[in-house]
């Protein structure tokens, strides 16, 4: 077992700052690679409170702003556009800086892409589903309406 402190959210496993114990492989092939865990260490206590204080300042501010702000992306779906052939499949796919970015052109405030989490890859025209967890206790599901670019 490898003892790691996460540099972020990892879903079923725990939110940047916390230390956690993972199976060595896991750890070596996944989470260190991909930059989401760093190991642990004496010395790391403060690496700890640095990643818990930057986590406080991309939550929102107030239990109230984030339902606030989850109330107006359930209830307004968000449309992106894309480019797209000819049977409504994307060039690419749509990655989670575009849906924030989205959300934010249509004035539903500022959300930190990664937040959101895309359940499948968004690879054609339609309607499509993602979640973003404004705050540990408070998940939001945006409705995607993906239209192909004129």
């Amino acid at each position: 077992m490898a003892k790691l402190i996460l540099t972020n959210e990892v879903s079923g496993l725990g939110s940047a700052g916390d230390v956690v114990e993972v199976k060595n492989g896991f750890a070596r092939n996944y989470l260190v690679p991909q930059g989401l865990a760093v190991a642990w260490s004496r010395g790391g206590e403060k690496q700890v409170e640095q990643i818990k204080a930057a986590r406080a300042a991309r939550e929102h501010a107030t239990i109230e702003e984030a339902q606030d702000l989850r109330q107006r992306l359930e209830a307004n779906a968000v449309v992106l556009s894309a480019k797209a052939g000819a049977e409504g499949r994307l060039f690419g796919s749509i990655q989670t800086k575009d849906i924030a970015e989205a959300v934010e052109a249509a004035g539903h405030g500022s959300i930190d892409r990664r937040v959101i989490e895309i359940p499948t890859p968004i690879r054609a025209t339609g309607e499509h589903t993602a979640t973003a967890r404004l705050r540990d206790d408070i998940i939001a599901t945006i409705t995607l309406k993906v239209v192909a670019a004129k």
